[in-house]
């Protein structure tokens, strides 16, 4: 601890909670070490700091002050990722440029610059310019970087652009993906996805080392093929979320205390949790086939429905006129749930979810099966790993959300499969516990990240 005094990290995440929210975990486990830790943040998406007391945080403003902002909500929330990440990457790399700069050159020591491997390569150029090592956080799994990463060869093989016709088909230089589980993202600009993904793979190869939010029994052969690929130093120190108690996500208020009391009433391994992440958007037909199957399951579930999450509403009055009355206390709607503490309650038997890999990660170390329904881009690679893979899971795909389909794949994870299933996701679980343990991957892992930071030296590296 005393040689690490002094010494800080500066972290720049991508202003998405998917991104936002491990990077904020990453940052914990460096100040536990130490480290005092700057968030330089976008002001678009910028997060209350209050939350996080243990971090500075710095606004970077949009380039040009004074001009109204390029990236007002009601500018964006119609606009699609890759386009939306394009106007991230033009609107900021001026003013994070300026404000590395600042922070590079106070009395503390900087080791290094913890960049999103999306932000991809305006981090790698201001880096180098300023004089101070990158290191890049991939806050998705290995399995779907290696699928990244492998966008040329797809492309020269004729799987990308994704055709209609060849959906099913197994894609034989990345098994056990199908052409289906390739991750795109829809885009007016499909040759701007490319340019994004292509920066992500090369500004990785570039830093000084890649921190990746999951472990080596899970993902080993993905991370030799990408290490393979990259030649660059990695740390797998996941899971993130379960190297301390004290986590910077874990806030409760009294509607977390409605929701636990209600998890307490229902029997154990009785429930299923479905959350569709914090992106995804939804047609009002789809939002009410999926009301009909909880409903009609005759299973207890406790359902996270997104202000706004269904197109062109509110919240909740798309449900038919007393179907909350209808379903009693046997089913539970709310806006938002600590989800690391659903996860762990004894009454959750199942998790109904888009598997964005934070949720998947969560699922698994908590040893609850999945019911798997991706949107887009990682999420199919994750849901082909989490069905084919580990096994502990099944797919139900958004082109069958009909209540009847819904409501079989709900009690076949929940009856049928339902203790296979939970067999296999309990020797995850362990798996995950035993990665952080003083002899697991993890842990060992992260004090060669400690040491490999602490071995930068800015100034040093700048002359």
């Amino acid at each position: 601890m005393e040689e690490r005094r002094g010494r800080r990290i500066i972290m720049f995440p991508l202003p998405f909670a998917g991104h936002f929210n491990p990077m904020i975990e990453l940052a914990g486990i460096f100040h536990h070490r130490g480290f005092s830790v700057t968030i330089l943040h976008t002001s678009y998406n910028f997060p209350d700091p209050s939350r996080h007391p243990h971090f500075t945080f710095r606004s970077i403003p949009h380039n040009k002050e004074g001009e109204e902002d390029p990236l007002s909500q009601s500018e964006t929330s119609s606009m699609d990722l890759i386009v939306l990440m394009l106007r991230l990457k033009q609107c900021y790399a001026e003013t994070f440029r300026q404000s590395l700069a600042e922070e590079v050159g106070g009395e503390e020591t900087v080791c290094c610059l913890v960049s999103d491997a999306i932000w991809g390569k305006i981090t790698e150029v201001v880096a180098e310019e300023i004089g101070v090592r990158r290191v890049v956080l991939r806050t998705g799994g290995a399995s779907s970087f290696c699928a990244f990463a492998a966008y040329p060869l797809l492309r020269d093989k004729g799987y990308l652009p994704i055709q209609d016709s060849r959906l099913d088909e197994l894609v034989t230089e990345l098994l056990p993906l199908k052409v289906k589980d390739l991750p795109v993202i829809e885009t007016k600009e499909p040759e701007e996805l490319y340019r994004v993904v292509n920066d992500m793979v090369e500004g990785a190869k570039s830093s000084s080392g890649v921190i990746w939010n999951t472990f080596e029994d899970l993902e080993r052969l993905s991370l030799m093929d990408c290490s393979n690929k990259l030649q660059v130093p990695f740390f797998p120190i996941g899971p993130f979320h379960k190297h301390s108690d004290d986590h910077p996500l874990k806030t409760k208020n009294k509607d977390d205390d409605k929701t636990t009391c209600w998890l307490d009433k229902q029997d154990p391994q009785s429930v299923v949790y479905a959350s569709f992440g914090s992106l995804a958007a939804i047609e009002e037909k789809e939002f009410l086939e999926i009301a009909w199957g909880l409903r009609n399951s005759k299973l207890p579930f406790l359902w996270v429905v997104r202000p706004g999450m269904v197109r062109g509403t509110e919240w909740l009055e798309s449900l038919p006129c007393g179907f909350l009355e209808d379903i009693g206390h046997k089913g539970k709607i709310v806006k938002w749930v600590n989800q690391l503490e659903v996860l762990a309650h004894p009454a959750v038997g199942a998790f109904w979810t888009h598997c964005g890999w934070n949720s998947t990660l969560e699922s698994i170390c908590e040893g609850v099966p999945m019911i798997c329904t991706p949107c887009f881009s990682d999420q199919h690679v994750n849901a082909r790993y989490i069905v084919d893979v580990w096994r502990v899971g099944m797919v139900l795909e958004r082109s069958k959300m009909e209540m009847k389909e819904i409501e079989n794949a709900l009690r076949s994870v929940m009856m049928e499969k339902g203790d296979e299933l939970r067999e296999r996701s309990l020797k995850l679980k362990e798996s995950a516990d035993f990665c952080l343990t003083k002899d697991g991957s993890s842990s060992k892992n992260l004090e060669k990240l400690v040491s490999h930071v602490l071995s930068f030296d800015s100034y040093a590296f700048a002359s």
